[in-house]
């Protein structure tokens, strides 16, 4: 039987311990908020616009919903089995290390690349401002500009090794600074100026559906929703995990689906018609690389565009503070689950994981190198964050299956989970099919080579022999990849980037095959007696109780 860590206080400094019960719902629900509202809604607007036309409102609500599926499907397994870093954890408890292995790797690389993204769009934004950070030719770093963004990645990681008080503190004086600017801006253009006829002028959809899907992960509006996960990672640290997590992480997709539609709405309708007379893709206006304090200038509300411009500076710096802390506990959920060192599990005297937290930003500094745009790190991002997230309705159904509900009842109970279940599971595989081909060689080759040297690592540690990687637990990972990374290769050129051998509605018939497929041998694979998970449900009833 694998150890369970408790999350009790102890010494600091001494691996999985120490963690401070310091979140209550509002905080967890403000921490997701702070992530949401980042980059994302002053960039994405502008591109889902761009791929979608007016119809990309409809592609916010639809991105909304594919996540909010996510979201209640992890409720279950979050309040069940609550810890730092709990992503990772679920699929250890129902398929063994090996997969907790695999999935830690693609959740890494997910949470990784946010901060520094983040701090990317800080430092662009305050170009503007403080001149010579970035290259006015190449848009890349300047020397000055990069010293200034590993300092900034590094002023993120200092907060956080101050404790989750601090870190929830910040976030949420931030959120009030974060819900309003948005707001404000969409009452003050749709006040200013409101064209009705752009909504109909080019046609509702010009790209049609196939825009409309496409744009969900290739304009920045799943990256935008993704910041629900932070309620699921500061689990461990919430005091009634139960009640207040899934409440945080529903609440948290609700309420940001509702700014982001009514911003699509507000600069659809304020652009000028004449920006849009040669179509939807060629949209352009003075100022359109900061899409609404641009607008804002144009119609001579200088005000809100100063307070854009600053925005633009706190929103970013709000997520990449909030994703710095996150990234930093799934390296630590690695050492705790002995998916890795035990070191990575170490905690300070604030019960901050202090490795994982240099491990952020040592890694983080190396993705300040040169990308081509900020809608294609997005991308990847997304890509990579569903499809470890896309593991959870696996991990559900799985230990529903060996842990049935009449004998060990959870605190939060999805309703229709057998439906709920695959349909996430194939809406995850769809974000990953609609992120293109270049997206998801990188994903997946990159996946394959950490693989390899995994196991080279794992063959020298331990004699040569594998054994104990409980590879009946992770084998369908192989074919699952593989015919994800198959499937967008073989898909359209125009909207995947693919062959063409496939249309983009045949490769949509084929992932639901494999998602079903796939589905059903996970299952049959999940530990037969997980008694690390009914360990741990039970501590947690006593908890509850």
């Amino acid at each position: 039987m694998a150890s369970i860590h408790l999350d009790t206080p102890a010494a600091a400094g001494t691996p999985g311990r120490n963690i401070r019960k310091a979140a209550g719902i509002w905080s967890l629900l403000f921490a997701s908020l702070t992530a949401i509202i980042g980059s994302g809604w002053l960039f994405a607007p502008l591109t889902a616009a761009t791929q979608a036309g007016p119809a990309s409102i409809l592609s916010w609500a639809i991105g909304g919903a594919a996540i909010l599926v996510l979201a209640f499907v992890n409720a279950e397994l979050t309040s069940s089995f609550p810890g730092m870093g709990a992503v990772i954890t679920f699929p250890k408890l129902s398929h063994g290390h090996l997969a907790a292995a695999v999935v830690s790797w693609v959740v890494f690389l997910g949470y990784v690349t946010v901060a520094p993204a983040e701090v990317l769009a800080v430092v662009t934004y305050a170009n503007n401002y403080l001149p010579g950070m970035v290259d006015a030719k190449t848009s890349l770093l300047t020397d000055t500009g990069m010293i200034v963004s590993i300092l900034l990645l590094g002023a993120f990681i200092l907060i956080n090794a101050w404790g989750v008080r601090a870190l929830l503190r910040l976030g949420n004086t931030l959120m009030i600074w974060k819900l309003i600017i948005p707001i404000l801006t969409i009452v003050a253009l749709m006040l200013a100026s409101f064209h009705v006829g752009n909504f109909t002028a080019q046609g509702f959809a010009p790209f049609g559906a196939k825009g409309t899907i496409a744009a969900i992960a290739t304009s920045g509006i799943v990256f935008s929703y993704l910041g629900f996960r932070q309620a699921i990672e500061l689990s461990g640290e919430a005091t009634n995990p139960q009640r207040d997590v899934p409440i945080a992480i529903i609440g948290s997709v609700l309420i940001a689906g509702a700014i982001f539609v009514m911003l699509e709405v507000a600069l659809i309708g304020a652009v000028n018609p004449s920006d849009i007379a040669q179509g939807w893709a060629k949209l352009h206006f003075t100022g359109v690389s900061g899409p609404f304090a641009g607008l804002a200038v144009i119609l001579g509300m200088s005000w809100l565009a100063i307070l854009l411009y600053i925005d633009a500076v706190v929103s970013p710096a709000g997520t990449g503070l909030v994703y710095g802390g996150t990234t930093a506990r799934v390296v630590y959920a690695t050492g705790r689950d002995g998916l890795s060192t035990p070191w990575f599990a170490k905690l300070n005297k604030n019960g901050a994981p202090s490795t994982g937290l240099w491990i952020t930003w040592i890694v983080g500094i190396l993705f300040f190198l040169p990308f081509p745009s900020w809608q294609k790190i997005v991308t990847f991002i997304s890509s990579a964050t569903v499809l470890g997230y896309g593991i959870g309705p696996v991990a559900l159904m799985t230990l529903r299956r060996s842990m049935p509900l009449g004998t060990y009842p959870r605190p939060f109970t999805l309703k229709g989970a057998s439906l709920w279940a695959p349909l996430a599971f194939i809406v995850a595989n769809f974000i990953i099919y609609w992120s293109g081909a270049s997206t998801d060689n990188f994903l997946f080759g990159g996946l394959a080579i950490i693989f390899v040297l995994f196991v080279i690592g794992q063959a020298i540690t331990h004699g040569g022999k594998l054994s104990h990687l409980q590879w009946k637990g992770a084998w369908w990972l192989a074919p699952y990849f593989f015919a994800m990374w198959l499937v967008t290769y073989l898909g359209p050129k125009d909207l995947i980037g693919g062959t063409g051998l496939l249309t983009f509605y045949q490769g949509m018939v084929v992932v639901v095959i494999i998602s079903i497929a796939i589905m059903a041998i996970a299952v049959a694979s999940g530990l037969p007696e997980p008694e690390e998970a009914r360990e741990l449900i039970a501590m947690t009833g006593r908890t509850r109780g």
